[in-house]
C-alpha cells in the first residue's frame, strides 16, 4: 500500500500514467503502446492528474483495459492488474512490461494503426523515423556494421558538432534519404547515436 502512496506522490512521467477512468478504449491503448514501445510503465486507474483519489467502479474499468489491450493494441499487449482500495476508494494498478515485438501499434476509431512513444508523462505518435528505429532494434543483435566513408564521416562530424538530421547528414554525404536514413537508424538500434525525437526537426547526437 505505501508503494502505491508513493507512486501517486511522484507524479506522472516516462512510466507513470494517471487516468480518472477509461472512457475510449482507444485512447487508452495509445497510453498502452507508448509504454510497451519505450521501457514499460505503470498506469494508476482512479487517480486525478492532481494526484487526488477519484475511485473507480473496478469491474467496467478492467474490462474497458482488457479489451484495449487485446483488440486494440497489436502485437497484444498482456497486462497484470491489481485492485487497491486507498482512503475507502478502489483504484487499478496496471503494469506493462517493455515490449519484445516492438513497434506496438495502437488502433484507431477507424481501424488504422499508429506507433506511439512516451515523451514525458505524454504518450506522443511517433515519427516515420522512431517508428524504423523500433523495427531495427527487435533485429540489431544480428547486424553487421558497415563501417565505410560515410559512417566515418558521420561520427568524425558529430565529434566536433552536438547534433545532424537526416537533411544534414544526406547533405554532407552527398547520399540519398534512403541511404542515410538507414545508416542513423542502425547507428541509433545498437547504441553509437541517440535519436533526439522531441526536437523539430529531429536530431540524431553521439550517445
Amino acid at each position: 500500500m505505501k508503494r502505491i502512496y508513493q507512486l501517486i506522490d511522484r507524479g506522472e512521467g516516462e512510466q507513470l500514467d494517471f487516468k480518472k477512468e477509461i472512457t475510449s478504449v482507444h485512447r487508452i491503448a495509445r497510453t498502452m503502446v507508448s509504454f510497451a514501445n519505450h521501457f514499460g510503465g505503470t498506469l494508476l486507474v482512479g487517480i486525478n492528474d492532481n494526484k487526488s483519489i477519484s475511485g473507480i467502479r473496478t469491474e467496467e474499468e478492467r474490462f474497458m483495459l482488457e479489451k484495449a489491450a487485446s483488440d486494440f493494441c497489436f502485437p497484444s499487449i498482456n497486462l497484470s492488474i491489481k485492485e487497491w482500495i486507498l482512503d475507502g476508494k478502489a483504484i487499478l494498478e496496471v503494469k506493462i512490461q517493455n515490449g519484445l515485438e516492438k513497434p506496438y501499434y495502437a488502433i484507431d476509431e477507424d481501424g488504422k494503426k499508429w506507433v506511439y512513444i512516451r515523451q514525458k508523462d505524454q504518450s506522443m505518435l511517433a515519427s516515420i523515423i522512431r517508428v524504423e528505429v523500433l523495427k531495427h532494434q527487435q533485429v540489431s543483435h544480428h547486424s553487421i556494421i558497415k563501417y565505410s566513408e560515410n559512417e566515418k564521416m558521420l561520427l568524425d562530424y558529430l565529434k566536433l558538432n552536438s547534433t545532424i538530421s537526416l537533411k544534414e547528414f544526406c547533405k554532407l554525404n552527398k547520399i540519398n534519404r534512403w541511404s542515410a536514413l538507414k545508416i542513423l537508424v542502425n547507428f541509433v538500434s545498437i547504441g553509437i547515436l541517440i535519436l533526439n525525437d522531441s526536437e523539430k526537426p529531429e536530431t540524431f547526437s553521439l550517445k
